[in-house]
Formats: structure tokens, sequence, C-alpha cells
């Protein structure tokens, strides 16, 4: 599981166009829309911010039974009573089952359940998450209106688990039973078919937020500007940090800019963290040829290039996060996809995607393929390029036992690798 996060700093750049605080000493690049990864991958215990590292040590899951305080178990019982149909509106708060998941800054999560004595009277679900922001409310209204409106649209369209009930403080979503997608299972055909096919079916949403593509280079110069000001007490860091700023970082971004803004992309709403973490296989569905995945945690989710989702994807074939030993990674270059994985993938978006490829001939989808393969791959320099500074940044503000100075080295170093046989 990666669980790349910040933990404290300055302000981050929302993906809805909105600038965040990271109050609380807890930054959520986005307002929360991600966090679901804890509320419907099996409701694994999460660190509080944004995208994680793999944390090597993870602090245990409370006891199944554990109970949340008097006021909360209360305002539980009636947000459940008010929100929920059938059973549950004849409940009575001495039948009603409420346990911890997860306590944090950034949200609460609790497991709300009916009683096995109590049948239902109709289809509404016999238990629920129930998530409380915490210091998500810090951020401001308008940060947690635009979260909810995303969670809805994405519940709404199936892309994400589905919305019971909304309030100030908080929110009643669908209890998922599943477990998050290993490295090495994004490259079997039949689930790379799939992320390839809901990929497209987000693609194709059109949501209300500001349609232009600042996000990638936007948030890529401000943690730039971060990168350059950075300073370290001593040790080993030091030294690292002086072999990446050697590799003229401003110098290659611009570059960077000028490759990409010369290969067209369309831009699309893009999921923009699809790593193997961020995939839920649903618990009973694992042997059904469809439909047995779920996309989640939307924090980074953002109009931008198409390129840049696909080949950030393509990019996390490399990266195994569930390493026990310092750095608490691993990176395998040769996992890259092949040209014939990229175009298995390929072929299953363009057959997902709503647009007149279906009308096209063998040749002239033939050269679109090929077309995607150049786009993604040059985008996928931007994935490298994102992440490693990302992590540097991390390097200096997070107090999660994570490698990042080597994970940034890493990045870069298949930044290069992959500029040399690119030939750009």
């Amino acid at each position: 599981m990666k669980t790349k996060f910040c933990n404290g700093g300055e302000a981050e750049p929302s993906p809805l166009g909105l600038l965040l605080s990271c109050g609380s000493g807890s930054a959520a690049p986005a307002p929360g829309v991600g966090q679901q990864r804890d509320a419907a991958s099996d409701l694994e215990p999460k660190q509080p911010g944004g995208r994680q590292p793999p944390l090597a040590l993870p602090p245990p899951p409370p006891p199944a039974d554990e109970q949340p305080e008097p006021r909360t178990r209360r305002r539980a019982y009636l947000w459940c009573k008010e929100f929920l149909p059938g059973a549950w509106r004849g409940l009575r708060e001495d039948q009603f089952h409420i346990s911890v998941i997860r306590g944090g800054l950034s949200n609460m999560l609790f497991q709300c359940s009916l009683p096995d004595t109590l049948a239902t009277v109709g289809d509404e679900p016999r238990k629920v998450l129930l998530r409380l922001y915490g210091a998500i409310l810090k951020m401001g209204a308008e940060a947690v209106v635009l979260e909810s409106v995303m969670f809805a649209i994405l519940a709404e369209r199936s892309l994400g688990p589905k919305l019971f009930g909304i309030f100030p403080q908080g929110r009643l979503e669908q209890f998922i039973p599943s477990r998050r997608l290993d490295t090495e299972e994004l490259s079997l055909p039949d689930i790379s078919a799939e992320i390839a096919e809901k990929m497209a079916r987000f693609h194709g949403m059109k949501m209300p937020f500001n349609k232009e593509p600042k996000w990638l280079f936007g948030t890529m110069e401000k943690y730039l500007d971060q990168v350059l000001r950075v300073k370290f007490a001593g040790g080993s860091k030091v030294k690292q940090l002086h072999q990446l700023l050697s590799y003229n970082l401003p110098l290659e971004l611009e570059n960077l800019r000028s490759l990409l803004e010369s290969t067209p992309s369309p831009v699309v709403f893009c999921h923009n963290d699809c790593q193997e973490g961020n995939i839920l296989l649903l618990e009973g569905r694992e042997d059904s040829e469809k439909q047995k995945l779920m996309l989640i945690d939307f924090e980074y989710s953002s109009y931008n290039y198409r390129g840049f989702d696909i080949g950030n994807h393509f990019c996390e074939w490399m990266y195994d996060y569930n390493h026990e030993r310092y750095p608490f990674f691993r990176a395998n270059t040769l996992k890259y996809p092949s040209r014939k994985q990229q175009l298995h993938f390929i072929s299953n978006y363009l057959a997902a995607f709503q647009n007149d490829s279906e009308n096209l001939s063998n040749e002239e989808k033939a050269a679109l393929e090929e077309d995607m393969l150049l786009e993604v791959n040059r985008f996928a320099l931007a994935s490298h390029f994102f992440w490693g500074l990302w992590s540097i940044v991390q390097a200096k503000i997070s107090s999660i036992e994570f490698g990042y100075m080597e994970y940034a080295q890493a990045r870069f170093e298949a930044y290069f690798d992959l500029k040399r046989k690119l030939g750009v």
C-alpha cells in the first residue's frame, strides 16, 4: 500500500482550484476527497493526511469493539436514524451498534450497523461507514462543499462508494468489504483492462470544477520553489539534496514543459494518482471477469492532461510500497509495462471511452494507439518529476519513517532513463 503523505508544512494547492491550509499539522493536498481509501478498503488504519508513504510500522487497528465516547455515539445514532431508510427508522438506541475504525485529525471513521436480530425492511444497508471530518473543517466551508460535491457525483455515477447522508460534521458512506491491489497485480491482463475501462469512464465525466489544466505545472512549480529553499541540518540528506539539485531542476522543468506543450493530450477529469493502493478488489468478485474493481482516493483529482493519468499509472507498475525495511519501497524499472502491455491498456481504454473510435478503420485505430503511446510515455516523465519534487518536500516536513530522499532519487533516475529511451 502506498501511504505517501505530507505531515505538516505549508499550504498546498487544491485540485479544485483552492489553496488549502494544512492545519493542525496535517496537510491534505485536497479537501479530503480521497480519504475513502481507509473507508472502503476493508478499513485499514491510515494516518491523517493526503497521499501516504508505506507505513512500515503501521499503528495497530483499534479493537473491533472499541466504542466512541457517548456524545459521538448519540450523534451517530441520530444521523443513521435520520438518513437511513427501512429498519434504521425504528431502531432503538440500545440496539444500535457502532465501533471505532480509525481516529485521527483529518477524519474519524466508525462502522455503524444493525443488530443481527433485526431484519431489514427493504434494500437498506446493514452496515454503513460514518466519517466525521475532524481537522478538515479547518480548511473552510468552501473546501468541504467542493469535496462533498465531488464525492456525491462520483457516488451517483457508481465510480465511488455510495453516499447515504451528508451533514455539516461528516457523512454516511457505503461500507465496502474489499482489499487494495498489490503492485504485481497491475500487470494482470484482466486487471489492467478493467483499470483502463474505469479510467476511461472517469475521464469521460463532466465535473463542475475549473477545467483549465493548471494543476500539473502549477503544483510542480510550487514544489520546486519549496525544494530550492529546503535546508537540512546535516547527515546523508544534505549530500542527497546536493545530488538532486545538481540536475538543474528549474531548467529541466522548463524543458519538460516545452516538450509536453508540443505533445497533444486531451484535457479530461483525471484521477492523477491511479496506483495499486487506490484500486480496490471487491470482496466476492475476485473471480469475476469484469466489474471487480473500484477506484478510490480522489484527493488529487482535477482537470488535467489525459497523458499524465495514464503515464502516471504505468510508472506505478515499478514501485512496491510494501517493503518492510528502509527505505520501505522497492523500485524495479523492468516492471514498466512493455509495448504490448501498454497497447493492451490503451485499446481497452479507447473501447470504453465515449468517442468515435469505434467507427475507425483498423489502420486508423493503430495510428491512434501509436499516438497515445508517444503521448503517455512523454507524460510519464512528468509523473517522475512531480513525485520526485514532492518527495524532497516530504523529506523535510514529514515525520513518517520513509526513505523520501531515496524515493526522490529513484524517481529522478527513472526520469532521466526514460528521457534517454524516448530520445528527448
